[in-house]
């Protein structure tokens, strides 16, 4: 079954039309669906959404295959998945190093977005606790960062459980009064991070960049020890000898990953994805506008497959070739 994004406008039927040269080529090499990993955030979610529709253009089958963001790496060594668009590199823990030391996954290039993952606090966090951004202010501010369940210890509200996140380690390692708390889902995070901004409530938040919240709420990176190579697995490099983790998250990259076997099963599609580039400035939007707007996320990638015909219709020619 090919891939649909139900309900597309009319202008991306027409935006879509006949890609010159298309009927010259031997696409598709396989008729065996191209499995695209479905992951649990918008922007993934759009950026998926659009390579599956120029896929599918192209004459593959497409398939959506819903994954948490671990479960992902077993599931590409063996095909299952067979790429995976918007790969953040800090926030994979071990699975990722094991899923390429197996030879059966690899990279095919950088998606394009310019990332930070770290720890924000609002401004009500900012005026309860006057040290920020430094870390350490941290230590003498805890209860002013309480909830309910974890007073007087202050609280991080942390990624989702199933994300992958080392705060926990974090936490420990620089000796913090804090707790790391999960939140149930991207959504959730968001949700609190507006209600802390409406109520002027302080908040301390792991989370990231880009995302269309930073046009709504005033988050600061918190200054955490600067990450040092060798700081999440030697415990002698950092602040703190007798452990780990203490230091920032290292600043990575977005990364674009496939099965081994894509690019001999599917060469066209392979060159493709390696053509195929987001900026933030086109996440940003789409968060924005579905996330924030209420808009639905077929209209909004329509509208941008029709601003930006020229540019998604060099990736399909490059590939083409």
């Amino acid at each position: 079954m090919k891939c649909r994004i139900i309900g597309l406008a009319t202008a991306l039927t027409m935006a879509l039309g006949t890609t010159a040269g298309m009927a010259e080529t031997a696409v598709p090499e396989s008729h065996s669906p191209i499995k695209l990993a479905m992951l649990e955030w918008t922007g993934q979610q759009a950026v998926t959404n659009i390579a599956g529709k120029l896929l599918e253009k192209m004459g593959y089958t497409v398939e959506f295959v819903t994954s948490g963001t671990y479960t992902q790496f077993l599931a590409i060594p063996d095909g299952s998945i067979t790429a995976s668009l918007e790969v953040w590199s800090s926030n994979t823990g071990e699975h990722y190093p094991k899923a390429m030391a197996s030879g059966n996954v690899e990279k095919i290039g950088a998606l394009g977005l310019d990332p930070v993952e770290t720890w924000y606090y609002n401004k009500a966090a900012g005026e309860a606790c006057p040290g920020l951004p430094n870390w350490t202010a941290l230590k003498d501010c805890a209860q002013a960062l309480a909830v309910a369940e974890t007073f007087p210890t202050g609280r991080l509200l942390d990624y989702p459980a199933d994300w992958g996140t080392t705060n926990a380690d974090r936490i420990k390692a620089l000796e913090l009064p804090m707790v790391s708390i999960p939140a149930g889902s991207e959504g959730a995070l968001v949700a609190e991070i507006t209600s802390a901004e409406k109520s002027d409530r302080p908040l301390l938040v792991m989370f990231w960049s880009p995302h269309w919240v930073h046009a709504v709420a005033e988050l600061t990176p918190v200054a955490l020890p600067p990450y040092e190579a060798g700081c999440y697995d030697d415990p002698k490099v950092g602040i703190n000898p007798l452990a780990v983790y203490d230091c920032d998250w290292q600043r990575g990259e977005i990364m674009k990953l496939a099965w081994v076997g894509m690019k001999k099963e599917w060469p066209a599609a392979y060159r493709l994805l390696e053509q195929m580039t987001i900026t933030n400035k086109d996440e940003i939007a789409w968060m924005r506008d579905i996330d924030s707007n209420g808009k639905d996320m077929d209209s909004v990638l329509a509208a941008w497959m029709v601003a930006n015909q020229p540019r998604w219709q060099g990736w399909i020619d490059a590939a083409m070739k």
